[in-house]
Order: structure tokens, then sequence, then C-alpha cells
């Protein structure tokens, strides 16, 4: 067989994109042909990258496709704000199944690497003898946890939504309430769009060639030999996948989308602390907070006398006129605090000395950056598997401390008082239990960082794909052509 052709068809999202554009970098540094179907509102990073000198190839597939009821201003999952979109969007998804289609027999790869969200791949890829694999966006420990919630359903027998019940089956004793379980999970089994698609996605991920996580295995290796051996499944651990790409500061700076701070000017900033001594903020491209949340977090950090980044999402959840910040805030943290309004370089905020802790969503990518900085976090999960993450952070690697939201929320979310902010800030900073995080924390940072090198474990979990996938023979295709 000559050069192996991947092809990689990502979620249209940043958060799934992100990770995606990554891997595609990692397998073309290993001699591989990579090519990304991607829609023209996420075309732009893969330029970028290609500019960059990564030789990856580009196809462009329209969304919304046609015959989809979505309207044409949606074309990214960051703008699905409300439970009443998510059917058409997930109808939109479905419909590129031809276009991809057409793609694929034009392109004539030797593998489709697509997003958990698109089930239907693994027809698409058994009609040209391909293996199919999936891409999920988030770690094994999640998947897991998923797994022994539908299979065992352990919600339902709880007399309150307040009331905690322990996840059967799984390595550690893992307790939620209801109230941090999402609706369809809770729901599971009623007949609307999403579920269907979940249940999809489920039986999709079985019948496909195997899954390959964005972590590594010294993270979650317990979780990791549970997903293969009690739930018998195929995985490969090839990550964290921005640590294989030597990004420069560049790249660094300009990862998912451009950054809406100078570089320069965020650095100079940084420059002027000590070492450990900020605390940086961010939610995220999707989470959203009420105007009263904003106003309490606001309120909180300050109160904390840390100084911070905070990274404010622009949007109709903010509001124009800034009415939801404190008078006179922005005079009196001068110097103490920092706003960025939309997007910041956050891998390069991240690896700063000067900071010293990380108030997080909970996203996985935001996660394993945090992580990957050695930096303690504060976990404030608002929706998706976030609620999952929170655990692996705080009670599996013990890097962090929960804020203690327990509501899981799609829209704009509250329910954060200022003292909790203030009080979880406090405690990775300058707390009793600082010096033993900060030290969990650079421990695991050293162990993401070797796992990519020559040798790690993701290094040599990524040569046994690419071994597997090279003597790969495929049973008969189904059809030869698409029409």
């Amino acid at each position: 067989m000559g050069q192996l052709h991947i092809v990689f068809l990502p979620m249209i999202a940043h958060g799934h994109m992100i990770p995606m554009l990554d891997m595609a970098k990692l397998f073309t540094s290993r001699g591989l042909k990579t090519t990304i179907i991607a829609t023209p509102a996420f075309a732009a990073s893969v330029k970028r990258a290609r500019e960059s000198g990564h030789d990856i190839g580009l196809t462009i597939v329209q969304f919304p496709p046609k015959g989809s009821s979505l309207s044409d201003n949606i074309m990214s999952f960051d703008q699905i704000t409300t439970p009443a979109l998510l059917p058409k969007f997930v109808e939109a998804l479905s419909l590129l199944q031809e276009p991809v289609e057409k793609l694929l027999q034009e392109l004539n790869p030797n593998c489709l690497l697509s997003d958990m969200f698109f089930p239907w791949t693994v027809d698409s890829a058994a009609k040209f003898g391909i293996p199919r694999l999936v891409f999920g966006g988030t770690n094994c420990f999640s998947q897991c946890i998923s797994e022994q919630m539908h299979l065992h359903k352990p919600f339902k027998n709880i007399s309150a939504d307040s009331e905690p019940f322990v996840v059967p089956d799984l390595p550690d004793k893992l307790t939620f309430t209801r109230t941090q379980v999402a609706p369809f999970v809770l729901e599971e089994g009623t007949k609307n769009e999403f579920s269907k698609l979940r249940e999809e996605m489920r039986e999709s991920e079985k019948r496909s060639y195997g899954v390959v996580f964005n972590s590594c295995y010294e993270l979650e290796s317990a979780y990791a030999d549970h997903y293969k051996k009690v739930l018998g499944r195929r995985a490969w651990h090839i990550g964290p996948l921005f640590l294989c790409n030597k990004a420069g500061a560049e790249e660094k700076a300009q990862r998912g989308k451009e950054s809406d701070i100078k570089e320069q000017e965020c650095l100079a900033w940084l420059d002027s602390k000590r070492p450990n001594s900020v605390v940086y903020v961010c939610f995220g491209s999707m989470a959203s907070f009420t105007p009263a949340q904003l106003r309490e977090t606001a309120i909180g950090l300050e109160a904390s006398g840390q100084d911070f980044i905070w990274v404010v999402r622009k949007g109709k959840n903010v509001g124009e006129n800034e009415d939801w910040m404190p008078q006179g805030y922005e005079d009196r943290i001068k110097g103490k605090g920092l706003i960025v309004r939309g997007w910041a370089p956050q891998v390069m905020i991240l690896d700063h000395p000067a900071i010293g802790g990380f108030v997080t969503h909970c996203g996985w990518n935001s996660t394993l950056e945090g992580i990957c900085a050695g930096v303690p976090m504060v976990t404030w999960p608002v929706f998706a598997e976030q609620f999952y993450n929170e655990k692996l952070v705080t009670e599996v690697l013990r890097t962090g401390v929960c804020v203690g939201n327990k509501k899981w929320q799609m829209g704009p979310s509250e329910g954060v008082p200022r003292e909790a902010v203030t009080k979880a800030v406090e405690r990775i900073m300058v707390g009793e239990e600082t010096s033993e995080i900060r030290s969990r924390a650079k421990y695991y940072k050293e162990m993401a960082r070797k796992a990519v090198e020559e040798g790690g474990s993701s290094y040599n979990s990524l040569n046994a794909l690419i071994d597997e996938l090279s003597s790969y023979r495929p049973p008969a295709p189904e059809i030869q052509a698409v029409n």
C-alpha cells in the first residue's frame, strides 16, 4: 500500500474543529496524507494551518445544506443557544450525507475519521470499503460514565432532584444529582430528534472500527482499561493533540478564532505579575450566563483579592451596554483585573508563569489545556459532559476544586453566588490545599507532555493505529459509485 490517506469530517463547532485540525497536523507529521472536509465558516483555520506549512488538503461542503430548514445564518453549533433549534440542526447534519459521500468517491481515502455527531458516516465508509474511526471531542472517562448512565439509569428511583446517586460499575465511586444530568439523558427513550440522534451515535460507535481520544493513558488509565476490557470497545489515546504540534507563538495565539486582544498587550500585562499570582477565567465558546450571574462573578472575583484575566463572551446574553457590570468596576480593578471581550489566546495565557489558577467550564479542550499547563482549576460546569469532566479534575486527578454549580443548563446559566466564586478562587490560589493541588497539577503536566514524545504512550498508540490502518483489508464494497 502507498501513502495512507485519511479524510477528517469535523463537527461544525469550534470545540470539535480545533482538536480535529490538531489531529490532521499530527497525522501529516507522521507521513500520512490528510484532507479535511470543512464548511465555509470553518475553512479559515485550515487555510491558516496550510499557510503555516502544514500539508493538509481542504474540501468545502456547503452548510446549511440544500433542503435544510435551518436558517442560513446558523453556520456553527456554537449558535444553537436554545433547545428549540436543536432538531433543525440535527436534521441539517444528516443532510450532509449525500454531498460527503460524493466527496469520498472523488477523494478515495483509506479511512474516514469523523465526529460522533455524524453517525451515518459508518454506513458511508462501508459503501467505500474503508474503516470509520470516531472522534468524540471528549475523553474516555466521560464516555464510561455516559455508558453506565445509559445501561443502569441510576437516576431513576431517586426521591428528589438534589438527592445524590452513585453511577455503578465504574473504577471510582462517583456521585451526581439529577440536576447535573442532561435532560436528554434523564428522558432517554422519549421520541425527539436529539434522543434519536444519541441512540444512532451509540449504535454507530459500536459498528465503527474504533474511537480516537484526545487524551493520554496516564490521565485516565483506569477508564481506558474499563472502556476496552469491560465495555469491549476499541480505542486509541493519541493526545493531548495540541502538544503534538510544536506550534510557534503565532499559531498558539490564533488557535480557533482570531483573538480579540493583542498578543503583546496580554503578554505585557502578564509579564508585570509575579509567578502563580493571576487567575484566568474563561468559559469557552458556548457557555453563556445571565447578566445577574455575570455581576455575581465580577463581585466575587474582586472580593477574592486576586489578580485576574476574565474572558467575557460577546453576544446577546452579555448585552451591548454591559449593564451587568458593577458601577465603577473597571476603575476599581485597574491593574489587578483585565477583561477580554470575545476570544483570547488561551493556550498562550495558560502557559505563562504568572497564571496560578484557571476558572473553567470544564469543556474537554479547556480542561486538557489547563492540565497540560499544570494549572490548578476551579470547575464551573454548565452543560454537555462538563459535569463528568469536573469529577475527573476534582476527584480523580484532584487538581481542582468545585465552585458549586449543580444545574445543567443549555441556555444562560445562573445560580452561583459571589461568595462561592470568592471562596473557590481563594482555595486554589492562597488556600491550605494550594501547594498540594499545585504539586499534583505539575505532575500531570509532565505525564501529559511525556505521553506525546517519541516512545510515550500516545506516540506509541498512534503508531499502533497507523500499523492497523496500513494492513486493513476491507470487505467487498457495497457500491462502487454514488449517483
